[in-house]
């Protein structure tokens, strides 16, 4: 997760498709919390947890090992998407489920910018 802004901030196209996005997530590998802070499409920082009392727009949690599969070159079936990790019920979403859903491509490119070489352990 340290390596998110340098790969999403290079990556232009994920960049202008979220040009007009501003927005705080909570990702959870396991007992391990991260917020993502978005503003105008580019990552403005990854902070590492615990948190007591943060506030963010939606969270996304998962197993550590369902991020360590989908963070693989090439997933395998069920690890390859969000939405099929949701609907194998390997990830949890919650909070505002409109942000998270008007900017559906956008996040799944974020969090898939991390499957370049390893970055996320």
């Amino acid at each position: 997760m340290k390596d998110l802004a340098r790969f999403v901030n290079a990556d232009a196209a994920l960049v202008r498709r979220g040009r007009y996005l501003s927005m705080r997530f909570l990702v959870e590998v396991g007992d391990d919390g991260y917020l993502v802070s978005i503003r105008d499409g580019m990552v403005q920082s990854v902070t590492p947890g615990p948190f007591v009392m943060q506030d963010w727009d939606f969270a996304l949690r998962a197993a550590p090992d369902t991020w360590e599969k989908f963070w693989l070159a090439t997933p395998p079936p069920g690890y390859h998407d969000l939405v099929a990790l949701m609907r194998y019920k390997r990830l949890r979403v919650e909070g505002n489920m409109l942000i998270f859903m008007r900017n559906l491509l956008y996040i799944k490119g974020l969090m898939a910018s991390l499957r370049s070489d390893g970055a996320a352990q």
